[in-house]
């Protein structure tokens, strides 16, 4: 009687155990599956554990990008400036831009009876462009020196046109300088993604702008 107790309390230990073992073998499962779930959360970008922005700046313009010197051949054609090569290149009176993917450099030429001041963009060019360009926001005037002399700088941000093919709208950064000789007013703007790296080739740009 007492080896058939004994058997019978080691025939319940062993379907204990066997009932422990399958618990944890499905709680293994379960948590392996909450893995997977959280994966797959993160990676269509939902969830507490969604994957982080894309943190690289479209519109960065290459480091070993080549400049060429740019001269009008109509209108006002007493300066130069440094443009970054093999960019396309569209004339529209006495504006002459060139485009590459994202960026944009854009060179008017006017006449003017004086020089732009921080109070003449503030009161004049400011509330033009607040009307042209779309969400015009945060626009700062100063005045910069640069190799050829002072300029009236002004930067903002806005919305670019939206791409003729996908629709796609870019929030901009511009740089736009006024250099000014006898007379001639040169706007010199530069435009690129709010987050892109810029900074170098703008300030060749602007730095190159000569008057003949």
């Amino acid at each position: 009687m007492t080896c058939v107790r004994k058997s019978a309390v080691v025939g319940v230990g062993l379907v204990l155990a066997a009932a422990v073992t399958a618990g944890c073998s499905n709680a293994g499962s379960g948590s392996g599956g909450g893995s997977y779930s959280a994966s797959t959360s993160s990676s269509t970008g939902s969830g507490p554990n969604a994957a982080p922005t894309e943190t690289n700046p479209p519109g960065d313009i290459p480091d070993n990008q080549a400049y060429v010197a740019f001269q009008p051949s109509t209108g006002f054609t007493g300066f130069t400036v440094k443009v970054p090569e093999g960019w396309a290149r569209t004339v529209k009176g006495t504006t002459t831009v060139f485009t590459d993917k994202l960026n944009r450099v854009q060179i008017s030429a006017v006449s003017a009876p004086a020089a732009p001041t921080p109070g003449s963009v503030t009161n004049t060019v400011i509330p033009r462009l607040r009307s042209q360009v779309p969400k015009f926001a945060d626009p700062k005037v100063t005045v910069v020196k640069r190799k050829s002399g002072s300029a009236v700088l002004l930067t903002y941000q806005g919305d670019s046109a939206p791409d003729p093919v996908t629709g796609k709208v870019v929030r901009d950064a511009f740089e736009r300088y006024a250099f000014y000789k006898q007379g001639h007013e040169v706007d010199l703007t530069l435009s690129g993604p709010v987050n892109a790296d810029n900074v170098d080739p703008w300030r060749i740009v602007s730095d190159s702008f000569g008057w003949r």
